[in-house]
């Protein structure tokens, strides 16, 4: 009886000093990303009508985000985020008619879900709402007109975040978004890298 006490009481002293793992994707964070973003169009419903364009532009993309990741099981991490971006050199301009597309910034509010493969290393999936200030302008033998307008849409995306010293994590990211309204075509692909410090 005296051994099966001894071991016992040694046993919960062994589990109690056993070091924690560390929680890395726990809590708030902030960070910012660049990277490349590729806009496509295709006869955009605009509040100036229907845009007569088909064209696509690649551009460079900086932005800042902030968010709150809760690791919910030893390698299952769930969180939201919100992300502001914008482009440079990325005016879509039609070869044919005298229309031009121009993104302004665009903003994103997005969930995620992730799966840790190593305590430092976490692959995720994410999805949510998006939008886009574009500014629109048709040019016809009479002069021409320019509107802006926000574009509605939705985000989907996947990515690889790991930590590389304590409090900072870098991240490569793949991102899908989808302004189309209706039948035309207005869609975005982006592939980012970001650093984050967590708190």
């Amino acid at each position: 009886m005296r051994m099966i006490t001894s071991t016992v009481a040694a046993l919960a002293v062994a589990l109690t000093a056993a070091p924690v793992m560390a929680q890395n994707f726990n809590g708030p964070y902030v960070g910012v990303q660049g990277g490349w973003s590729d806009e496509k169009v295709r006869n955009p419903n605009t509040d100036l009508g229907v845009a007569p364009i088909d064209a696509s532009r690649g551009s460079a993309v900086f932005g800042a985000f902030v968010g709150y990741d809760h690791q919910v099981a030893s390698r299952v991490v769930i969180g939201v985020e919100g992300s502001f971006n914008f482009n440079t050199k990325d005016t879509l301009r039609s070869t044919t008619s005298g229309v031009m597309i121009d993104p302004k910034y665009s903003f994103d509010v997005t969930a995620r879900a992730g799966y840790l493969v190593t305590p430092d290393t976490l692959v995720y999936v994410r999805g949510g709402y998006a939008n886009e200030r574009v500014r629109t302008t048709l040019t016809s033998g009479t002069g021409a007109a320019s509107i802006s307008e926000n574009r509605d849409g939705w985000l989907v995306g996947g990515g690889v975040e790991r930590m590389i010293m304590p409090h900072v994590s870098a991240r490569l990211e793949y991102r899908y978004t989808d302004f189309s309204k209706g039948h035309d075509r207005y869609d975005r692909h982006q592939a980012l890298a970001g650093i984050t410090y967590r708190f």
